[in-house]
């Protein structure tokens, strides 16, 4: 957008100086005259190039004056960026891995699922945004799955394509020596990382970007690897004002679980019993002001982020970033011809009619 400069635009008027410039060309008391005794021989006199465009050196000068009027007029030409992850919220995804999350009871878009898998359906709907979820354009979003030990796949980014792309590379521990379920250590983990972004994430004015900090836990057992105790997890989260939303992921009683492939290759699928510490969860999410959810079905699982989502709102503060050329001294784009800066032009302009009033057009103007 081409603006002026709110005090300078009134010398905009100076431009209708510029027809005085033609003032000698058109005045008939500054044309010089020639007495002749006949004029019959005039027209055998003919008229020349210069003759014919003389014009154009008062066109140069008015050209030049207009010019020099809209550059003291001083042009601006505006260009906003709008950056809307200003104050938001860090969120950890704390994902169970371990061997039970292989279990078979749950269904996406009406094929049956293990647990980890509907859950990536789920986390790439609230994290990237789809049936009736907004997404999280505007929080830092990381990634730490744990079985008997706690691995950081993500940092706490705004690059959320990376972090799904590790939640989906991400697999059920098929090794039985890796195999328990670390919930503390995650935790711990988690807690970690959301300190060290807060810490180290301050703004431009000296207020941290960071509003609010989560850990989204989710987790079908029981704590049973790790030397940190869930609760002293949860306690340190509370001490950083770190929020904890657990989900118990499973059906209640039993679940299928494929246990082995039979001589044809196919599946071997077994009723496994499904033991969650509803207890322990439900204890650390509300050590940290949070929620405990049970997730039983994947619209049931849909609905708890849901629930987080609402729960977890982004506070944004749009900063406006304008920037002003002055076209007076810059140059500038118009109709898809880069344009020298006005002052150049009128610069040039003078000096193009001070060249030609000089030389070719010398003895024409009178």
């Amino acid at each position: 957008m081409t603006t002026f400069q709110l005090l300078d635009w009134w010398w905009l008027p100076l431009a209708l100086l510029a027809p005085l410039a033609w003032w000698r060309w058109w005045s008939p008391r500054r044309r010089a005259s020639v007495a002749y005794s006949a004029l019959s021989t005039l027209p055998n006199a003919g008229s020349g190039i210069a003759l014919r465009t003389r014009w154009i050196v008062p066109a140069l000068r008015a050209g030049a004056i207009a010019l020099v009027a809209v550059g003291i007029a001083r042009p601006v030409f505006s260009t906003e960026r709008t950056r809307v992850l200003v104050e938001g919220t860090a969120l950890q995804l704390v994902v169970d891995r371990s061997g039970s999350m292989r279990a078979l009871d749950f269904t996406v878009a009406g094929r049956q699922v293990d647990r980890l898998d509907a859950l990536k359906a789920v986390v790439r709907t609230f994290v990237a945004g789809g049936d009736g979820m907004a997404g999280r354009p505007n929080d830092l979003i990381g990634l730490i799955t744990f079985a008997r030990f706690a691995d950081g796949l993500s940092p706490l980014t705004l690059d959320h394509d990376w972090t799904l792309e590790a939640l989906a590379k991400t697999q059920p521990v098929s090794d039985r020596s890796e195999d328990g379920t670390a919930i503390g250590e995650a935790v711990a983990l988690g807690v970690e990382r959301l300190r060290d972004a807060m810490r180290n994430a301050p703004s431009g004015d000296g207020r941290n970007p960071i509003r609010s900090a989560a850990i989204v836990l989710l987790t079908d057992g029981e704590n049973n690897a790790g030397d940190i105790d869930p609760r002293v997890a949860a306690d340190l989260a509370a001490s950083y004002g770190i929020t904890i939303y657990a989900i118990g992921v499973g059906t209640r009683g039993t679940a299928p679980y494929p246990v082995g492939t039979d001589p044809f290759g196919r599946p071997i699928i077994r009723n496994v019993p499904v033991t969650i510490d509803e207890a322990l969860l439900t204890d650390m999410a509300e050590r940290t002001g949070g929620a405990y959810f049970r997730a039983t079905d994947t619209d049931s699982l849909r609905r708890i982020y849901e629930t987080i989502d609402t729960l977890e709102k982004t506070t944004t503060e749009q900063r406006r970033l304008t920037r002003h050329r002055d076209l007076a001294v810059s140059s500038f784009t118009l109709a898809g011809v880069t344009w020298p800066p006005v002052l150049a032009a009128a610069a040039a302009l003078l000096l193009l009619e001070v060249l030609l009033a000089s030389t070719r057009y010398r003895s024409i103007q009178g």
